[in-house]
């Protein structure tokens, strides 16, 4: 699945110009046009990174990077603060709360989406690879093709998408309603037991006679892809 990006700015031109060019170089989106929305917005799910303005309604983009360096659930979701303020004492102030990279107005959104990229780059390397590799396992997303220990798999789409999600963070347990938002989108008509149908049909393509099991099941939970003990 696509990175997903959270673009927190209250300027709805700018809003527009930032979903557009991240969208067309495959990033997915989500938007929140103040501070409280934003923390609305962590709170219901992960992005993989976060566009922060300084400058919000009600928080403020600065308090908003402190209070996700204070929690457990966000604080390793990397911040790229946008923002008018230029001046070097406050790009200190923005780095020193949490955020990982700065970027003042106006910029060149090309700019933006490298900066995007590298930040991503750094913190999550899988989620900007085109081939992901994880206990053996190995999917080539420009082709389409995974293989385990050289061994050829043969996926149906939606097995493909569940798989890429588990491989981009690997032991990561992610519940069902998780799995089904993030390989399925919004379809409401999914039930969340149409999951486990879906990871028993990729155990069945993963596993051969002598594989050890790769998805692990978390009672109650989910299921991450873990290789830990096999």
């Amino acid at each position: 699945m696509n990175p997903l990006v959270l673009i927190v700015e209250d300027e709805n031109a700018l809003v527009e110009v930032l979903k557009y060019n991240l969208e067309k170089e495959g990033f997915r989106t989500e938007i929140a046009i103040d501070g409280e929305e934003a923390l609305l917005a962590l709170d219901e799910r992960s992005p993989d990174l976060v566009i922060l303005d300084w400058m919000l309604p009600h928080v403020s983009g600065l308090e908003i990077c402190r209070q996700m360096r204070r929690r457990k659930e966000t604080r390793g979701i990397p911040i790229v603060m946008l923002t008018a303020r230029g001046e070097e004492d406050d790009r200190v102030r923005g780095l020193e709360s949490g955020a990982d990279d700065y970027v003042t107005k106006p910029f060149s959104p090309t700019e933006l989406v490298a900066r995007v990229r590298a930040v991503l780059r750094r913190s999550s390397p899988t989620l900007v690879e085109e081939v992901l590799r994880y206990g053996g396992v190995e999917m080539d997303l420009t082709i389409h093709r995974v293989t385990r220990d050289g061994r050829q798999i043969r996926l149906g789409p939606t097995e493909f998408r569940l798989l890429r999600v588990l491989m981009e963070r690997p032991r990561r347990v992610y519940s069902r309603e998780q799995l089904l938002d993030m390989a399925w989108g919004t379809d409401k008509e999914v039930e969340p037991r149409t999951v486990d149908v879906h990871i028993r049909r990729l155990r069945k393509a993963l596993n051969g006679p002598d594989d050890p099991e790769l998805i692990r099941t978390v009672r109650s939970v989910g299921y991450a892809i873990d290789a830990t003990d096999a």
